[in-house]
């Protein structure tokens, strides 16, 4: 059994995808977490997303984070909470 504890995601096309939480922190009052879809593999793809702040109070809703200067902060913030992780960046 993982450690980690999973999100359920739902993507545009209605399709349900479990996220394992990696760590979670708060920044300027936003909650962002670190994901991946794969825990098993040495060197994984993680996403940062970060709650909606419309949810509405009893189910959060998150989304991905696409900013890059949001992205370079966070990852920055997620690399000193994780003493064994690097983050590297990969835009489209």
């Amino acid at each position: 059994m993982s450690q980690y504890k999973t999100i359920p995601f739902l993507t545009e096309d209605g399709e349900k995808v479990d996220f394992y939480i990696l760590e979670q922190t708060m920044i300027s009052g936003i909650n962002y977490l670190l994901v991946t879809d794969d825990i098993d593999a040495d060197e994984t793809e993680v996403m940062m997303m970060k709650e909606d702040p419309d949810s509405d109070g009893v189910y959060a809703s998150y989304e991905f984070v696409e900013d890059e200067q949001e992205l370079m902060a966070v990852s920055a913030v997620f690399e000193e909470l994780m003493d064994d992780v690097d983050i590297e960046l990969l835009y489209d």
